[in-house]
């Protein structure tokens, strides 16, 4: 197993979920059990000497593999879910998309000052989404954020949206 056929997994939809969006579809990926071993195995390796006591995975393509991650980082892991879908007292962040406002929330009481924090979703693409999470998760004043993505499409440069501290790591990198 390698990065090469991991990238290989990924399936792209043309035209998907509109005319002239190039989908990366990750269901492959997780299909193969090699797979997951290895993208889990990869992002433990990168994060094992962070000290990270929370995986918080963004709804809901983060909750693929950061239960998995949090399990080998001896983690908690904890949720962002979009609004509504949280039953105890919240913090929320509201964001822009390209087609209107979102907002996304956090147990107020999943995360303390103490924690080191690693973001995990599935794709970097515009960055909106993650840096609305980043945001949140900051407002609680954790110890240190750090982000992984399992896919960035380089050519939308959503990394540029965060401050150069920020680090950010992408397992897989596709140009759009």
């Amino acid at each position: 197993m390698s990065i090469e056929s991991l990238t290989k997994a990924v399936r792209n939809i043309p035209d998907f979920p509109i005319d002239g969006i190039q989908f990366k579809d990750i269901t492959p990926l997780f299909q193969s059990p090699e797979n997951l071993k290895e993208m889990s195995e990869i992002i433990y390796d990168r994060f094992k000497d962070k000290g990270i006591t929370k995986v918080v995975g963004i709804e809901s393509r983060g909750f693929f593999m950061g239960p998995a991650v949090a399990i080998k980082l001896n983690a908690g892991f904890v949720p962002i879910r979009k609004e509504g879908k949280l039953p105890y007292d919240i913090i929320e962040e509201k964001y822009t998309k390209e087609y209107g406002e979102d907002v996304i929330q956090i147990h107020s009481d999943s995360l303390s000052e103490n924690d080191v924090v690693l973001l995990h979703d599935d794709l970097l693409a515009t960055g909106g989404t993650m840096l609305a999470a980043y945001n949140l998760v900051k407002k609680i004043g954790v110890k240190k954020i750090y982000i992984n993505f399992l896919i960035e499409l380089v050519d939308l440069k959503g990394r540029e949206h965060f401050n150069a501290d920020v680090e950010i790591d992408t397992l897989l990198q596709f140009d759009n």
